[in-house]
C-alpha cells in the first residue's frame, strides 16, 4: 500500500483503505485509518471498511468514526453527492426551490465529527451544484425540518441527527418535497445514486466558502414564528391555561428540546414547565443518563422526579433529544410514579384531540371526513373510539414514514387528519408536520392536563375513563437483543413452516388458540379471501402478527436501527369487560407462551431487556 503502509492480505479491504485514504481530507480519520493500518488491526479495520452503511428509508443511522460503515466527513458527503444527483434527476426545478438542513447536538471529538459540521458538508454539496439551501444557524428539533418543506414548498429536507441512540452515534434522516419521510423506491434510486458519486467533487469540502455563498439562507427566527404560529390552532382553552395551577417539569435529556418547549408553552399561554436543570443545555456526552431514551422508563426520569418533588409537580414530561418524541410520567396518590406507555398516551392525545374537535364542529356529517391513523404495532385504542364515535381509523405500517405519507394523501383529497401515533412515543398532533413531533405534543398535552385539573381528573383517571366507555386495551411490549441475523432468520422461519411444510404457522401457543396469521414479509394473510396481506410487505425486515381468539394481538418484528427482535401484545376487551386485574392476567401468560414458544431464548440465545 501507498504512503508506507503495510498491506492487510485481504486485498478487498486494502483496495478499500487506499481509495479512503486518496478521498478523505478530515485529518482525525486519515490518522485513525493510519494507525490502525501501522498497528495491524485487521479486525477493527474490517469493521469500518467491510461493508457502506445502508441507506434505508430512514436516511442512515451509524456510529460516528472512520470508514465507510460510520458516519464520518467523507461518508456524508457520498451520501450528499448521491441525493443530489438523484434530486437533480427527480426535479427539473430543484434550482429554484431548493432543500433545508437541520442539525442537532451530537458530537465526536475523536474522529472530529459532528452534526453541525456534517450539516456544513451537506450544504456544501448542495451550493456547489448551484442548489439552494436554508441551513439552521443554530440547533432544531427534527419536526422543524419535515415543517420547513412543508411550508417554504422545498423540494427535500436532511436532518442530522440520531435521536435517542446512545452518544457515539449519528444519523442523516431525509423527507421528501410532501413533507414526509421518503418511502420506498427513493431509498434504493438515492442508494443507487451514492454508489455512482463517491469521489468527492471539487467544492464538496469547502464549507467555509459555501457558508458565504449567496444560495444559502439562514430559516431559523422565520420558521421559530411561523411553527409557533401554525401549533396554536390547537390551542382550546386559553382562558383555563393562564389561570391553571398544575405544576410541570420537562426534562430535554441533554438534547435540543429545552428552549422550544418553553416557547410552545409560552404559545399556549401555559405557565413554564420547570426545566431538569442537569439536562436542559445540548451535551453531546448525555452525562446523566446510560441512554438518552425516555422510551427506557424511570432511569432516565430520575432527574426528573427529584425535582418535582422538589416543586411539588405532579406530572414529568419528557423528550428525546431530537424532540421528535414524547414521554409523561405522573405521580399517584400512593406517591409512585407511573410512567405512560406510548400505547396509553396514544389512547389520551388521541380522546383529547377529538374532544376538542366535538367542541369546535356541531355538523354531524363533518365527523365523516375525519381521519385518525396509527402503526400496525400500535393500540387498538383508536379504532375502538373510532367505532363508537364515526370517524375512520387507518392502520398503516410501522414508522411515522407510512403515517406520513398516508396523511399526506388524506389531506389532498379533502380530507381532515387529527391525529397519528406510535406505540414508541411518537405523535403527530398538529398536521403542519407530517412527522412525529415531540415539541407540539408537549404543549397540547400540557393544556389536556389543565383542563383536566378543572374537572378534578388525573391522566390516570382520565385514561381508565376511555378504557371503560371504548373498552379496556391493555399492551405489553419488550423486545431480545440479538446480534447473529442466522439465529433471527431462523427463529422466523421456523414459524412459518411451523408443522414442516411451507406456509404452515402455528394455530396454537401453548394454551391459546390463534385465529389469524398475517406475515408482511412474505406477504400471507389468512383473514384475506386469497391469503394476500393488503398492506405492503418487505422481505428485507421479518414481522409477523398473529390474532388469537381471546381478543389478544401479538407481533412480532425486527428493527431497522437496533440488533432487536421486538415484541408488541395487546388485549382488546370489549366496553364493559373491566376486570383489569383479570386482563392483565391474561395477557401476562398470553405473553409468558409467546416468549417459551416462539421466541425459545435459552435455545436461542437471546438477550433479554436490560431492566
Amino acid at each position: 500500500m501507498e504512503d508506507g503502509l503495510k498491506p492487510t492480505g485481504d486485498t478487498k479491504l486494502d483496495q478499500a483503505i487506499r481509495q479512503w485514504l486518496q478521498y478523505d481530507r478530515n485529518p482525525k480519520t486519515i490518522s485513525l485509518v493510519q494507525d490502525m493500518v501501522k498497528d495491524g488491526s485487521t479486525e477493527a479495520l474490517k469493521k469500518c471498511f467491510s461493508s457502506r452503511m445502508e441507506f434505508g428509508t430512514a436516511g442512515l443511522r451509524a456510529a460516528m468514526g472512520p470508514g465507510i460503515s460510520c458516519m464520518n466527513d467523507l461518508t456524508i458527503i457520498q451520501t450528499t453527492q448521491g441525493f443530489c444527483r438523484y434530486l437533480e434527476q427527480s426535479f427539473s426545478n430543484l434550482k429554484e426551490r431548493g432543500v433545508v438542513i437541520g442539525y442537532d447536538a451530537r458530537a465526536h471529538p475523536t474522529s472530529g465529527g459532528s452534526s453541525k459540521r456534517f450539516a456544513s458538508l451537506a450544504a456544501a454539496v448542495f451550493i456547489s451544484r448551484g442548489v439552494p439551501v436554508d441551513l439552521f444557524s443554530e440547533i432544531t428539533p427534527t419536526p422543524f425540518v419535515p415543517f420547513t418543506v412543508s411550508h417554504l414548498g422545498l423540494c427535500a429536507g436532511i436532518m442530522v441527527t440520531a435521536s435517542h441512540n446512545p452518544k457515539q452515534d449519528n444519523g442523516y434522516k431525509v423527507y421528501w418535497e410532501n413533507g414526509a419521510q421518503i418511502v420506498s423506491p427513493h431509498d434504493s434510486g438515492i442508494s443507487k445514486a451514492i454508489e455512482e458519486n463517491l469521489e468527492p467533487w471539487p467544492a464538496s469540502w469547502n464549507t467555509e466558502e459555501a457558508l458565504k455563498s449567496a444560495l444559502l439562507k439562514d430559516p431559523f427566527q422565520d420558521i421559530k414564528t411561523q411553527y409557533f404560529q401554525a401549533i396554536q390552532k390547537h390551542c382550546h382553552h386559553r382562558e383555563i391555561n393562564k389561570k391553571s395551577e398544575v405544576k410541570i417539569v420537562h426534562t430535554s435529556v441533554h438534547g435540543v428540546g429545552h428552549t422550544f418547549v418553553q416557547s410552545a408553552f409560552k404559545a399556549f399561554d401555559l405557565h413554564p414547565p420547570y426545566p431538569v436543570e442537569e439536562q436542559k443545555d445540548p451535551d453531546p456526552e448525555f452525562p446523566t443518563v446510560k441512554y438518552p431514551n425516555p422510551e427506557e422508563g424511570k432511569g432516565v426520569l430520575t432527574l426528573s422526579f427529584a425535582l418535582a418533588e422538589r416543586k411539588g409537580a405532579s406530572v414529568v414530561l419528557a423528550n428525546d433529544p431530537d424532540a421528535d418524541r414524547l414521554a409523561i410520567a405522573e405521580k399517584q396518590e400512593s406517591g409512585q410514579w407511573r410512567v405512560f406507555s406510548g400505547n396509553e398516551l396514544g389512547a389520551l392525545l388521541g380522546w383529547w384531540m377529538f374532544h376538542c374537535w366535538s367542541e369546535q364542529n356541531s355538523d354531524a356529517a363533518a365527523v365523516k371526513n375525519l381521519y385518525m391513523l396509527a402503526s400496525t404495532v400500535s393500540s387498538k385504542i383508536l379504532r375502538a373510539i373510532a367505532l363508537k364515535e364515526g370517524f375512520h381509523f387507518e392502520e398503516t405500517l410501522t414508522g411515522f414514514k407510512w403515517m406520513g405519507n398516508r396523511a399526506k394523501d388524506l389531506l389532498d383529497q379533502g380530507k381532515s387528519v387529527l391525529f397519528a401515533f406510535e406505540e414508541a412515543i411518537g405523535y403527530m398532533c398538529c398536521n403542519s408536520v407530517l412527522d412525529k413531533d415531540g415539541v407540539s405534543a408537549a404543549a397540547i398535552a400540557g393544556e389536556m392536563i389543565s383542563y383536566l385539573a378543572t374537572k378534578n381528573k388525573s391522566l390516570s383517571q382520565q385514561l381508565t375513563t376511555i378504557f371503560e366507555e371504548y373498552g379496556y386495551h391493555i399492551s405489553k411490549n419488550s423486545y431480545f437483543i440479538c446480534h447473529d441475523q442466522e439465529v433471527i432468520r431462523n427463529l422466523f422461519e421456523r414459524l412459518r413452516n411451523f408443522s414442516g411444510k411451507k406456509d404452515s404457522y402455528p394455530s396454537e401457543c401453548g394454551r391459546f388458540s390463534i385465529s389469524a396469521v398475517r406475515d408482511l414479509t412474505t406477504g400471507y394473510d389468512s383473514n384475506q379471501p386469497d391469503k394476500k396481506a393488503i398492506l405492503p410487505t418487505s422481505s428485507s425486515s421479518q414481522m409477523i402478527t398473529f390474532t388469537f381468539s381471546n381478543g389478544g394481538v401479538a407481533t412480532m418484528r425486527t428493527s431497522g436501527t437496533e440488533p432487536k427482535i421486538k415484541y408488541y401484545t395487546e388485549l382488546c376487551a370489549a366496553p364493559g369487560n373491566s376486570d383489569v386485574t383479570h386482563l392483565k392476567k391474561e395477557l401476562d401468560d398470553l405473553v409468558d407462551a409467546i416468549v417459551e414458544n416462539f421466541f425459545e431464548p435459552v435455545k436461542n440465545k437471546l438477550q433479554s431487556k436490560p431492566e
